[in-house]
């Protein structure tokens, strides 16, 4: 089936202007000023966006698909997520994961999950294990499961969090080490996405590793990084060093304006831009409550909608469209080593597509080139949904 997108204002995420855009299969295959002779023919769809944005379909590099929390008993496990929640959010690549609860929640049905949501139209990766040290794994081996088992491209682990099992610096080498060297062996990132708590320590066992071994910064991205102040200013420090910091959207609109705040602070930097920052919603994590005891007091979890709340949000401040889009399209896409093929609008690339209306509002989304949502109307659902 051929695609062809008709007067859009191209924003890839640098803005182009005016375009054309043809998808044929799961691939943009051309984009150009104006492309003619197309309309009318057997298996084409023609769509006007005439006063509407085409962006890249967003990335979000943080999501419990199935399903977080379980800090208050078996009963508040959340329930895994659906595939049209991503796509009515403009969300078309998610990176999989699991958070405290790594004992009923496993290694196996993650996977699985994303393989799911591969299935049913959008891109899904995973990380192994979950807050724990020594990693729990599938093969046993963090390098046998990021080299053997698709679609695993890295590790989690927690540090600095009263639920983790508070790796030390030497531990966080061994860690990254074994994913990075199974990452350059199976062309994946090799990726240690670091849960970081409210700890004391903050990212001091991060710096260790970098100060103690060859590691690339690259290979250590530590996310929550606007819970605090202090942890932001050690994540500007990471930046400085060639690193990475993902902030998790609010889940809701008081939180929303707090990330923000703290996006806008951390950019307000010498040395941090864009490039090396990321938004991710951690949607169906839990969003725990403790008390000074260290006692869950409140629990709720958090929505992949956040993603494109926190865009709007910056957008209305006055940041520059291609920058705050650059913190789920094309930074991610860099991490995740799929430049020019995620998180762009771009000949060759997947035609991942965020079609935006008025205020930003989100009025279609193609995903891997279907058509997952057009003018309100959610066209690609979940099996069961």
């Amino acid at each position: 089936m051929i695609k062809l997108l008709k007067n859009a204002d191209v924003y890839a995420p640098e803005h182009l202007g005016k375009k054309d855009v043809l998808i044929a299969g799961e691939r943009i295959c051309r984009i150009d000023d104006k492309i003619e002779g197309y309309e009318g023919l057997p298996d084409v769809e023609t769509f006007d966006l005439a006063g509407k944005k085409l962006v890249p379909g967003y990335i979000d590099l943080h999501v419990h698909i199935t399903g977080g929390g379980g800090e208050q008993g078996p009963a508040s496990r959340v329930p895994e997520s659906q595939l049209s929640v991503f796509t009515t959010n403009g969300i078309t690549t998610v990176v999989g994961l699991l958070g405290t609860d790594g004992i009923t929640r496993s290694v196996e049905n993650l996977v699985a999950k994303a393989k799911a949501l591969n299935d049913e139209g959008i891109t899904a990766y995973t990380l192994t294990s979950a807050y724990v040290y020594p990693p729990t794994t599938l093969t046993g081996s963090v390098e046998k499961d990021i080299m053997m088992v698709d679609p695993i491209i890295g590790v989690k682990v927690a540090v600095s969090d009263h639920r983790s099992s508070n790796p030390t610096g030497k531990e966080l080498i061994r860690l990254a080490t074994a994913a990075r060297r199974a990452g350059l062996l199976s062309n994946t990132p090799g990726l240690v996405t670091m849960h970081m708590g409210a700890g004391k320590g903050g990212l001091e066992p991060v710096f260790y590793a970098l100060d103690h071994s060859d590691l690339p910064a690259r290979n250590l991205l530590p996310t929550h990084m606007g819970r605090s102040r202090e942890l932001i200013n050690q994540g500007v420090e990471l930046v400085r060093r060639g690193g990475y910091m993902d902030v998790t959207a609010g889940c809701d609109p008081a939180e929303v304006e707090a990330m923000a705040d703290m996006i806008e602070y951390a950019l307000g930097k010498k040395g941090v831009t864009t490039e090396h920052m990321t938004i991710s919603s951690d949607g169906y994590g839990s969003q725990p409550r403790f008390n000074e005891l260290g006692e869950c007091v409140g629990l709720t979890y958090a929505s992949p909608k956040s993603l494109h709340e926190t865009v709007k949000c910056l957008a209305r401040r006055g940041r520059d469209l291609t920058e705050v889009l650059r913190l789920v399209t094309a930074t991610p896409a860099d991490i995740l080593g799929k430049v020019g093929v995620k998180g762009c609008v771009a000949q060759g690339a997947d035609a991942d597509l965020l079609v935006l209306g008025e205020n930003l509002a989100i009025d279609g989304l193609f995903a891997r080139g279907r058509t997952a949502l057009w003018q309100g109307e959610v066209l690609m659902k979940g099996k069961f949904e």
